[in-house]
């Protein structure tokens, strides 16, 4: 490992923390009535007719088929994205892929899945989803409705989440109950709020994820999303209340599906000690996997041969069965 030694921040991104240290993290208590909280929006979600809306995309590549998708999600909000069909061979399996909070332009090709249609998804207020009264600025879209639990714009990403999955087996139905969901950052915090709830989803790969152990993430210091909640915290003490509800590790002592966790030691937007708190919360077995990045947001030396190894992985765990 080569965690990095210099940086350009005014505080220490591995929180003084060994890996012994972070691996012994305990997820917090569960509030009553989170998965009643949670079972009900999946169960509004299912009743949503996504209308999935399919044309021609202005990119093009050598192995896929681009395609422009918008679907209809909770509340009516038109969620816009872009699905990968392969060129070659059937479509057995599907996969849809989370951004982190700096948005999405465009899809990524170098997934290493095979028979797969891949469906990236921009959620509400971002990218291709960008509506207004959500900003597009992490800062500010985080704290959208954080005063309103059912209103909160994060409750709304995990249903865009569940809707992208309903309208992925629409299209291609042979995959229902074959579809996994791989997210960053952002999108690994939504795909661990939604993972549990959605039995459509048969394993998921998480990296970087955020919004772990909100009381611990209201107290690190970070150049991420927290900040922002933080500053509001200080205005409005009671929104862990809300947080509670709202937090990746809590969710995630309740995923009983195969998951490859990417996990850093150094990372200045995410907390390693938060990641670790949505790792740690699985249930222990064979199938689940953490994989121990030396750091996130931020570039080092042996980042692009980590990577590789991890897409190794990632190629095996959504192989087709």
């Amino acid at each position: 490992m080569s965690i990095p030694t210099r940086h350009p921040f005014e505080f220490d991104p591995t929180y003084g923390m060994t890996l012994d240290a972070l691996l012994a993290i305990v997820p917090p208590e569960v509030p009553a009535g989170f998965d009643t909280f949670w079972g009900g929006r999946y169960a509004h979600a299912l009743t949503v007719d996504p209308k999935p809306t399919i044309s021609e995309s202005a990119t093009s590549h050598p192995n896929w088929l681009v395609r422009d998708i918008t679907y209809t999600s909770t509340d009516g909000f038109l969620i816009g994205g872009w699905l990968l069909v392969p060129r070659d061979g059937p479509v057995r399996r599907g996969l849809v892929v989370g951004h982190g909070y700096g948005g999405r332009d465009a899809p990524d090709y170098d997934i290493p899945v095979e028979e797969t249609a891949i469906l990236f998804p921009c959620f509400r207020g971002l990218s291709r989803s960008a509506r207004k009264p959500i900003s597009p600025d992490a800062a500010w879209h985080v704290l959208c409705d954080i005063d309103k639990p059912e209103r909160y714009v994060i409750g709304g990403c995990v249903e865009d989440l569940w809707v992208a999955v309903s309208a992925l087996a629409a299209i291609f139905p042979q995959t229902d109950g074959r579809i996994g969901y791989s997210g960053i950052s952002f999108g690994g915090g939504i795909g661990a709020l939604a993972i549990p709830f959605d039995t459509r989803i048969d394993r998921g790969h998480l990296i970087v994820p955020t919004f772990g152990n909100r009381p611990l993430w209201l107290t690190l210091t970070t150049i991420g999303s927290a900040a922002s909640v933080q500053a509001y915290r200080r205005r409005h003490p009671d929104v862990l209340e809300t947080l509670r509800f709202f937090d990746a590790a809590t969710a995630a002592s309740r995923i009983r599906i195969p998951m490859l966790m990417a996990v850093a030691l150094f990372d200045p937007a995410v907390a390693p000690p938060c990641q670790f708190s949505v790792a740690n919360a699985l249930p222990k077995s064979n199938y689940n996997e953490i994989f121990i990045l030396d750091a996130g947001h931020f570039d080092y030396p042996e980042a692009e041969a980590q990577h590789a190894a991890l897409m190794a992985k990632v190629g095996q765990f959504f192989r087709t069965p």
